[in-house]
């Protein structure tokens, strides 16, 4: 391809509303265009790196022995319903009617779209297992777009979904995808994590993200210092905390009975009132859980002085759509004490849950649910129905696996999988004959990478002040060829020559032909970020040309007639 023909708008500006390096190269090196909050135009150069990306996407796809398919983007509500997740979802799940009233949504994902056509198409565990992907754009109405490509409402994402007879099956799926995201990603350069993490909206039993590594990642990530492990924060576990080490002797000792505690609403008011470490504390969390239909509930969530709930896992415990926070004037109106509460002595009816660290400890210290008093010498009884996880892994606790140091870091999320299990082929009705004919549901898992995301996430990873950077696998073009005068016939007729030479070769190559001075071609090419520059110009006199390697910007001379020789082995 030669630069003058190629629509390749570069620009020296820097997008107001762009934060991050991989939102502001793309636009100013004419890889993406805005058009709307989260909705961009893929340009020449942007689309030819999705293309290579999703290449690789289907390549190892199709290796692992699953099959393409193409659904409709536009889904029926009713199967959104079936499956009880058109109210669930939220308001990222864009709804609509036709002009018939039929109500639609535009998928965000597919699995309702899946699960109905398979269920119309596989009668037997004679032709299971069974897996079917798609590369598709997909639509959330995200409530902050930002970032560019990593967070736009408007994105092309790979999701696939395994049929399986039974739970063993689908978990050897499961493995098997895991290893097949790890070799995509693998292939396009990029330093990942695999992670523990919460289905969230999907929903099923387990579920693993594929995180590349990066200080601008929206998630953050809870990693061992002394083995592998890796969960998103929503579902890191840890070993049970550690309390205050004493003395033999020193110990708090602790009558059982109520205590007058005026004024100390606050964890940290109390345990300055008893002189003591907040590990002894019981902390109440109140929350209002969203259901369906517009159903709400004021729930508690008991959890240690000295830890933070994680409302992720909250939320799942309460089984609830969405958390929001309540007010203390809706907390007395529900008979309920603010800055005094305790799990026990709550009003009849209460919904409430204790994080699963606390399950038979005593010595404790918690509200009374009573004005200005609280409850001391607590022991916590064993009500299975109210335990739950429910605090976030803080940095410096141990892990669960080793015993090593956890600490943070940040993730960009770029591949998730999911076991189902029978998630959505119950409800959708979804099943096959088994070896004795007797119906039963598919067993299910579902996987995704997020293909267009993976642009921003190669560039958060390889990008300097100059630009972009891009990886092998995922470069608009593998060399271009900078000529550095094209008035002057010997340096274009040399740049043309070796032009032919990579062309023949098969080396996609894109030639600097055009009339602009060197400074503003060499601009371009650190802005683009193509692996490789072949700079023809005043060396020439000498026969030699001078090569560029853009990551680090290694520069070397060689002889005009061994460079194409030199590129091949590289690229």
């Amino acid at each position: 391809m030669r630069f003058s023909r190629l629509l390749i708008p570069t620009s020296k500006e820097v997008p107001s509303d762009a934060v991050l390096p991989s939102h502001i190269y793309l636009l100013r090196a004419g890889y993406i265009q805005s058009v709307g909050a989260g909705l961009y135009n893929f340009l020449p150069l942007g689309k030819r790196v999705l293309d290579r990306v999703r290449a690789v996407v289907k390549e190892e796809l199709d290796r692992a022995g699953c099959q393409e398919v193409d659904l409709a983007f536009v889904t029926p509500a009713e199967l959104w319903r079936e499956s009880g997740r058109f109210e669930k979802y939220g308001k990222e799940l864009l709804r609509f009617k036709d002009r018939k009233e039929n109500e639609f949504v535009l998928g965000p994902t597919h699995e309702e779209m899946m699960v109905n056509l398979v269920r119309q198409s596989v009668k037997s565990y004679k032709q299971l297992p069974l897996h079917l992907y798609q590369i598709k754009t997909k639509f959330r109405d995200e409530i902050r777009p930002r970032f560019g490509l990593m967070r736009g409402r408007e994105f092309l994402m790979e999701d696939g979904y395994s049929f399986h007879k039974d739970e063993e099956d689908m978990k050897r799926e499961f493995d098997h995808m895991e290893a097949t995201y790890s070799r995509i990603f693998t292939r396009l350069g990029l330093d990942f994590r695999v992670v523990e993490a919460d289905s969230g909206a999907i929903g099923g039993s387990g579920s693993k993200e594929f995180m590349v590594l990066a200080e601008s990642g929206e998630d953050t990530l809870v990693v061992c210092e002394g083995c592998d492990y890796g969960a998103n924060i929503e579902a890191a576990t840890r070993a049970p905390k550690e309390g205050p080490h004493y003395e033999e002797g020193e110990e708090p000792l602790m009558s059982p009975g109520e205590f007058h505690t005026p004024g100390t609403t606050t964890i940290e008011a109390l345990a300055e009132f008893f002189r003591l470490d907040p590990h002894h504390l019981v902390k109440a969390v109140a929350k209002k859980a969203l259901y369906d239909e517009g159903r709400e509930a004021i729930v508690l969530f008991f959890i240690r002085g000295n830890d933070e709930l994680e409302e992720t896992k909250a939320c799942n415990a309460a089984g609830a759509n969405e958390l929001t926070d309540v007010t203390e004037a809706e907390l007395r109106a529900a008979g309920l004490t603010p800055g005094y509460m305790g799990f026990e002595g709550l009003p009849e009816g209460s919904l409430y849950f204790i994080d699963r660290e606390l399950r038979g400890e005593a010595n404790l210290i918690m509200g009374a649910n009573k004005e200005e008093y609280h409850r001391v010498g607590v022991q916590v009884p064993d009500i299975s129905e109210h335990f739950a996880d429910l605090v976030a892994v803080q940095e410096g606790d141990r892990c669960a696996r080793c015993g090593g140091t956890l600490r943070y870091t940040k993730g960009i999320e770029v591949g998730h999988i999911f076991q189902l299990g029978t998630r959505y082929s119950e409800p959708l009705g979804a099943a096959f004959l088994d070896e004795n004919g007797k119906a039963r549901p598919f067993v299910m898992g579902t996987y995704g990478i997020g293909v267009s995301r993976l642009l921003a996430a190669i560039i958060e990873q390889h990008h300097d002040e100059r630009g972009c950077i891009w990886t092998r696998e995922s470069a608009p073009f593998a060399v271009e060829i900078i000529v550095s005068n094209v008035k002057k016939d010997e340096e274009r007729e040399a740049g043309e020559e070796l032009y032919r030479q990579l062309l023949e070769a098969g080396v996609e190559v894109l030639l600097d032909d055009r009339t602009e001075r060197f400074g503003p071609k060499m601009s371009d090419f650190e802005l683009m970020g193509i692996p490789y520059g072949v700079v023809v110009g005043k060396k020439l006199a000498e026969g030699k040309v001078e090569m560029i390697t853009r990551d680090g910007m290694k520069r070397e001379d060689l002889p005009l007639d061994g460079v194409v020789a030199a590129l091949l082995e590289r690229v």
